[in-house]
């Protein structure tokens, strides 16, 4: 092990389309950097990823669960509106909706800390396949192979931060499992809002627009990234933090762009399956999109109903909803592109060719079986499905099931030891973020969904108590856990070996959930095991018999390029066109009476029919741009991303998918799937003429 730790930290220290592939900076391909030259990009190969000044420097993973990219000396951090949607959200009361109306912070001093929002850098990254293999990693069963690589993670963290105590690293698996690169980060911990438009502006056009083309969405917010005065390097937040310089940061173009441009991204895309096999492709239809789409079209009509309602409810959900809708709409096209586009049945022909390739070739023989890995998928069916139900309706939903969770599942017990009698639990106030009357109809209605959907086999046992003392009726039952359990006891002690306690219904309910989820897990667990390994044969498989091809891995939330052209699409014999303009905006705010998602406040609509776009206008369609498309391969995690030029200049940010390719997770439609952007030129001309933020736009310096 110390062998491998040496030389794995000297390493830490130191036929895809042109519009498809996500790929990491490090080992860019040359043959791929190559097609970018011919495509327009203009920066040497060493301007990706090496040196202070490289592009991979000005592009953060932003809080986890996005991207961003810096723009200012100064640390100005760009990503999308609906990214920093909860930081917004926190912040926001009834008296200071900053959800409704805006914020706009006028100096630092303004700026507002958000508790457990980060970004991270990513320093350097690392293949340690070779010295994995040379451990017999291969050889082991999958509890052992987890194991080594949670020692050796451990390993090389502890011995990286010896030399410098700001880095982080993680090992994750590539090419489902056939590679393992190391990848270091450094994170900032202090991250402040500075500037965000009213979610009118950037949520508009909000679940009727979401995924769809054309789009006039101002999806962008702005933060500033805060440093240790004396170090410069990360620091937990305190008031002399002070802005960070970074090495490197995107110079911002008002240039435009016309069809066939060079057009680049740079992000953290979370999750594709472009290697997953037919039956793998069928379950995802049928067990997971199929659910998600069931369980949170009952989820979002409760939430909807009562933020109508109510201005502080309404607060409180915004970014469930958003969340909830957002891969809601999703698996609806998704699963319309799979069955449209005949992917599985595509992807069966497919794997015909790989195992003709094999019965040639000889390779994998003994290991990849397609008669095993069909029979796999159908022993784990029903379990899955009821996986996902147990999930949405329990792990995604109302804050007594929440909290039922995570007592039986290693909250934090305080107190002295020995008076058990003493020892307590303690919930803080987040009375902020949830609503009782809101979350107890979504649990009742969750709960009669779960009992009509799920086979009886994977019902909890709670529900016999539904039966027996409340005659079937799981509002009753819902209503009941709400008043009387103490779970719901916010920042007071609940003592946990008290009577009052092991009786407790929210506790009780608690316990039969995580009995459910067991039995769920068990029988799922061995086949997903011996299904990983198949899925992983399959891969390899693929990269042999395609080994003269240029292969990118599947996403994984590490960071990639992709690169392609600004341009639209056409279907059905009709142009997509590639932009949209204020004009376009306009016109769908006059529709706001009929359509809610595109209503606006009535100053905003004064605003933009009056104010100015001189300085942000297009010289050639003559008027500010909006929105605009690329082929350029994204998913999610990749919202905030920043679209560069190929000068590497910033033109815009990547913040959504179009509609008709929402297969693209699992098969990328070179023909059909493009990236949707908001034009930078709009986000500026917001930050300006609306927000009047002159101190920003003079950091930005925009040329």
């Amino acid at each position: 092990m110390k062998k491998i730790l040496l030389s794995l930290m000297c390493l830490i220290s130191l036929a895809a389309k042109a519009d498809e592939g996500m790929w990491t900076l490090y080992n860019l391909p040359q043959a791929i950097y190559e097609q970018m030259q011919q495509e327009g990009f203009e920066l040497p190969y060493s301007s990706l990823y090496e040196g202070e000044g490289a592009i991979k420097n000005c592009v953060v993973n932003f809080g986890g669960y996005c991207s961003g990219v810096v723009v200012s000396p100064n640390g100005l951090v760009f990503t999308n509106h609906h990214c920093g949607f909860e930081s917004i959200r926190s912040h926001s009361t009834v008296d200071h909706d900053y959800m409704l109306n805006g914020f706009v912070a006028k100096s630092y001093a303004e700026e507002l800390p958000n508790e457990n929002l980060f970004v991270s850098f990513m320093v350097n990254q690392v293949d340690i396949t070779e010295a994995l293999d040379s451990t017999g990693f291969y050889e082991l069963n999958f509890y052992e192979q987890e194991a080594l690589i949670d020692s050796l993670q451990s390993d090389l963290q502890r011995t990286l931060r010896e030399t410098d105590s700001t880095l982080r690293l993680e090992i994750k698996p590539f090419y489902e499992g056939n590679k393992f690169y190391a990848t270091t980060y450094r994170d900032f911990p202090d991250v402040r809002l500075v500037f965000a438009v009213p979610k009118s502006m950037g949520k508009f056009g909000g679940d009727t627009d979401n995924w769809m083309w054309p789009r006039q969405t101002c999806d962008f917010s702005v933060f500033r990234i805060y440093c240790d005065p004396v170090t410069g390097g990360p620091a937990e937040y305190s008031e002399k933090n002070v802005p960070y310089h970074p090495t490197s940061w995107a110079p911002v173009s008002l240039a435009g762009y016309q069809p066939g441009d060079f057009a680049m991204t740079i992000g953290y895309p979370g999750s594709t399956s472009r290697y997953l096999s037919s039956y793998g492709i069928q379950e995802r239809r049928d067990a997971m999109n199929a659910t998600y789409i069931q369980v949170r079209t009952i989820k979002q009509e409760i939430m909807r109903r009562h933020m109508d309602a109510s201005a502080a409810v309404r607060i409180k959900y915004d970014s469930k909803y958003a969340q909830s809708a957002n891969y809601w709409k999703n698996s609806i096209g998704m699963n319309k592109c799979i069955d449209s586009i005949g992917l599985i049945q595509q992807k069966r022909q497919y794997e015909g060719r790989i195992q003709q390739w094999q019965d040639s070739t000889g390779q994998l023989k003994g290991k990849l079986d397609f008669t095993l890995l069909k029979s796999l998928y159908q022993q784990r069916f029903s379990a899955l499905r009821a996986l996902y139900y147990w999930s949405e309706t329990f792990g995604r939903t109302d804050e007594l099931s929440r909290r039922a969770r995570v007592v039986n599942m290693g909250i934090e017990v305080k107190g002295p030891k020995d008076k058990k009698n003493k020892q307590y639990i303690e919930f803080s106030d987040n009375t902020d973020t949830w609503d009782a009357a809101t979350d107890c109809e979504i649990l009742g209605a969750l709960l009669k969904n779960y009992r009509e959907q799920v086979p009886v086999d994977y019902h909890p046992a709670f529900f016999k108590t539904i039966d027996s003392q409340f005659g079937g009726d799981c509002d009753r039952y819902a209503q009941y856990l709400y008043k009387k359990s103490i779970l719901l006891k916010t920042g007071k002690p609940i003592y946990v070996n008290r009577k009052s306690y092991t009786k407790d219904p929210g506790v009780q309910m608690g316990l039969d959930l995580i009995e459910t989820l067991s039995v769920i897990r068990s029988q799922i667990g061995a086949a997903s095991v011996a299904i990983d390994e198949q899925e992983r044969y399959l891969t390899d498989a693929k990269m042999q018999m395609e080994m003269d091809m240029p292969l990118y891995s599947d996403a994984n939330f590490t960071m990639r390029l992709s690169y392609g052209q600004i341009g639209g699409y056409v279907l059905n014999g009709k142009s997509s066109g590639f932009f949209t303009t204020a004009e376009s905006l306009l016109d769908k705010m006059h529709l706001g009476n009929e359509i809610s998602d595109y209503l606006v406040e009535p100053e905003m609509m004064d605003f933009l029919g009056n104010t100015s776009l001189e300085g942000y206008t297009d010289p050639k369609s003559q008027t500010m741009q909006c929105c605009f498309l690329s082929n350029n391969d994204i998913t999610g995690g990749n919202s905030g991303s920043p679209v560069f030029n190929g000068k590497g200049q910033l033109i815009g940010l990547a913040f959504d998918g179009n509609w008709d390719s929402l297969s693209s997770d699992i098969f990328f439609d070179s023909q059909l799937a493009r990236t949707i952007s908001v034009d930078i030129r709009f986000v500026l001309f917001m930050i300006d003429r609306w927000g009047h933020a002159d101190r920003l736009i003079q950091e930005i310096a925009a040329k």
